[in-house]
Parts: C-alpha cells; sequence; structure tokens
C-alpha cells in the first residue's frame, strides 16, 4: 500500500505492471488507482456527458480504433463515450491483463416477475460480456454495501457463480428477450458446472469478494464498498488475499489519548479530547485513521498542502481549484455535521438535501458550513490537480459516485503483485 503521502504524486510515475481496460469509468477514481498500480488503460468507457468532460480534462482522449493510442503507461487514456450495451471489445481479445470497474448497480427487486437481471441499470451482464470478449486475467469490480443485504443475497450469489464461470452464457429463448433463461435457472446450470468441474481453465475464474472500509486504507472518509477480484484458474491464484487493513480506529484514539495527534495539528491544549477508553497498545502495526483535518489541514506531510477556509461564497480561492464556499449549511436531528476529527461521514452523490449530512463540516470555532468540492475530493483522496467538470452539484456527484483513489490502489497493487509473475515484468 502506498503511504498516503504520496497520494499527491504525478500521473506519470508508476513503472508499467501490465494493461486495463476501464469501465462505467466515472469521474476516474478507480481509473486513478489502476495506473497508479501499474496499469496501461487501453480504454476507458463512460456514458455520463460530464463525467467524460472529467476525465477529458485530466488525462483522456477520445477513442480512435484508426491510431495506435496507449502505447505506454504514461500515454492518455482512449475515452469511448457511449453505451457500453454498444461496444464490442472483440479487438482486445487476449490483448488485456485486467478488466475493472465500479459497477452501477441501482436498488432493484428480485420478488415478482424476478426483473432484477434484466433491468437496465443492472450492468453486470455487460461485465460478463467483456470478461468473454476479452478473456482477461483478473477483473476487479466495486459495488456498494446494500448488495450484500439478506434480500440481495440469491442474487449476489448468482453474481459471483457468474463471474466464475462467464462462458456459460444465459440462454435465449426463440421469441427474444422475454423468452430468456430466468436467472435462478442460469444459477443453477451454473452451480452444476462448477461443482462438477467441466469448465476449462482457461474459461473459470477463481472469485474472491470482501466488504472494506475505506478508513481502514488510509482514506480519511467511513465509506463501506464490496470488492469483487477474480483471477483466471489457469494462473493458480486462488490462495490469493484481499490485503490487510493499514490503519486503524484504535490507532487514531491513542495518537488522541497520549497527545501526538494534537500536538501534529498544533491543537491548543484546552481544546483537545481525549477519549474516555482504555486502550491497550498491544502489538497493533496499523497507523491511525486519517480525519476531516488531516484531509483539510494537511497531516504533517509536504505533499498535503493546508486548505485556507473559503473567503465569502461562490468565489474561488486560489491557488487551489474546486474550493468555492457555498451558503445554506443547515443542522437539524439527523442531519448532523462531519467533525475535523474523525473520518468523514461518507461522501454521497448530491449536494443540498442529502440525508445524513455528509457534506457539511463543523470548523475550528463550532460552526458549521458545507464541504467545498475541494474538500470533498481531498477526502475521496483526489490530487489537488484533478479537475471535476460540470456545476458544484454535478462535481459532487461525481465524487459520490467515484472510488476513493487509496481505497482502489490498495486492491490494485495487491492485484498488480500477483499477476506480476504471469506478466513477465520485474520491479524496479
Amino acid at each position: 500500500m502506498v503511504d498516503p503521502a504520496q497520494h499527491f504524486l504525478p500521473l506519470s510515475g508508476p513503472e508499467e505492471i501490465g494493461t486495463s481496460i476501464e469501465l462505467f469509468t466515472g469521474g476516474g477514481g478507480l481509473a486513478l488507482a489502476m495506473h497508479r498500480a501499474g496499469f496501461r488503460h487501453l480504454a476507458a468507457v463512460e456514458i455520463d456527458k460530464r463525467a467524460c468532460a472529467t476525465l477529458r480534462e485530466n488525462r483522456a482522449v477520445e477513442y480512435d480504433p484508426a491510431h495506435e493510442q496507449a502505447a505506454g503507461i504514461h500515454s492518455e487514456w482512449p475515452l469511448i463515450e457511449g453505451d457500453i450495451k454498444q461496444v464490442s471489445f472483440d479487438h482486445w481479445r487476449d490483448k488485456v491483463d485486467i478488466v475493472a470497474g465500479g459497477v452501477p448497480c441501482q436498488p432493484w427487486s428480485l420478488g415478482g416477475a424476478h426483473k432484477g437481471y434484466d433491468d437496465p441499470r443492472n450492468l453486470w451482464p455487460e461485465l460478463f460480456r467483456v470478461v468473454r470478449e476479452t478473456r482477461p486475467l483478473a477483473v476487479v469490480a466495486e459495488n456498494v454495501k446494500g448488495l450484500l443485504r439478506p434480500s440481495f443475497k440469491p442474487y449476489y450469489e448468482y453474481i459471483i457463480n457468474e463471474l466464475k464461470a462467464p462462458f456459460e452464457e444465459r440462454l435465449s429463448g426463440d421469441s427474444g428477450v422475454d423468452s430468456r433463461e430466468d436467472w435462478e435457472h442460469h444459477n443453477k446450470r451454473l452451480v452444476k458446472a462448477l461443482t462438477e468441474d467441466t469448465i476449462p481453465a482457461d474459461q473459470r475464474y477463481d472469485v474472491k469478494y470482501k466488504l472494506v472500509n475505506a478508513a481502514d486504507y488510509g482514506v480519511p472518509q467511513i465509506r463501506w464498498r464490496v470488492f469483487v477480484v477474480a483471477f483466471r484458474r489457469d494462473l493458480g491464484l486462488a490462495d490469493w488475499e484481499f490485503p490487510e487493513p493499514t490503519h486503524s480506529e484504535a490507532a487514531l484514539l491513542r495518537a488522541k489519548a497520549d497527545g501526538s495527534y494534537w500536538d501534529e495539528h498544533k491543537v491548543a491544549k484546552d481544546k483537545r479530547e481525549k477519549p474516555d477508553v482504555d486502550l491497550d497498545p498491544g502489538d497493533d502495526r496499523t497507523k491511525r485513521w486519517r480525519t476531516l483535518r488531516d484531509a483539510i489541514q494537511g497531516d504533517g506531510t509536504a505533499a498535503l498542502p493546508r486548505l485556507k477556509p473559503p473567503k465569502g461564497f461562490k468565489v474561488e480561492n486560489e491557488p487551489h481549484i474546486h474550493h468555492v464556499g457555498w451558503p445554506g449549511a443547515r443542522e437539524y436531528p439527523g442531519h448532523t455535521a462531519n467533525e475535523l476529527d474523525r473520518p468523514a461521514k461518507t461522501i454521497k452523490a448530491g449536494v443540498h438535501g442529502v440525508p445524513g449530512g455528509e457534506s457539511v463540516m463543523r470548523t475550528t470555532d463550532g460552526s458549521i458550513r458545507y464541504m467545498t468540492v475541494r474538500e470533498a475530493a481531498r477526502v475521496m483522496t483526489f490530487p489537488d490537480d484533478w479537475r471535476l467538470a460540470g456545476p458544484r452539484g454535478e462535481q459532487m456527484r461525481q465524487l459520490g459516485n467515484a472510488v476513493p483513489v487509496l481505497l482502489g490502489e490498495a486492491i490494485a497493487r495487491s492485484v498488480a503483485e500477483a499477476l506480476r509473475p504471469h506478466l513477465g515484468r520485474k520491479p524496479e
């Protein structure tokens, strides 16, 4: 795991490990994480106009099949703007090492006519299609915590089974879409094929999934997400495990109790909170959780400079971009502000009216205000020079939908190291 102090390094820094295709790229959080882990993007696919504008402002150019693109790790990312359902990936068959993406999956019901699989917002089937067309060595997918709810468990198990055996396709009926095999019958066939082990090793994937908290990997935010990682079975990587957490709440509480956290931020002694808990130092080697204060005021590193509070409303506070104050912050029961000395609440895709007060913060004098887009971007561990397209609401929506860069990088680096022996690239 890269140290949080390094998360503002320029994009030209990493060595190349392998190649990737980015799906559902959004504002670029997971794509940036994969890049930093050493994956050269052969293509990035995104349908949202504003998100595509953000990608172009930072790293992307239009995909042009007539010309060579993505020649090296420092190349711009070829961007395909449009509906993934209309994109063929056959061109990259056996050329891509990893397929990655934060799969959109809005709430849907599995009851009634069982339309969950057929809901146009459910794009897991497109991920499986890309795997069939490209045959990557590995897959990394991210999704919301909600899919692990008991009511969704049968369908989520089906998703995992289909990723294990993506070439065991759902059968089509003679009368079109409405006569296709339903997902429950498809799942029974998948389970049978997996149990009988009749699938060739180069068409079967070993799959692991885990619910992780971004704060445990150096992100100054409580954000629970599910990651799914799959390796092609012929690689022999079935024993791969998710990286262990590098940060912990216990370490933060100890740093507050012994005063080191407050000393680092030069907080007056009468303003210090001392945890009312009995903490055994034990053998915990994790670093402390990073807080909202770390993100905004800096955490003792030259790579993360202090952000000055915004002056006035709707005015850019140079030299930072997107650091604009916004009026109207309120606090009431059920809508409480973020506290400086805790990781921020989960950044969500909204500005005003977001339940829980996720975009409101309490300042050092006790007053409250909205977080600026730049502050929210820091909480998501985007670099300070990452530009977001559109008005404030669109910028916050992109951040709320993104994968925190440091969290994605922790997973991506672990996957990269597992794949390294199979890619013939030695560490520098």
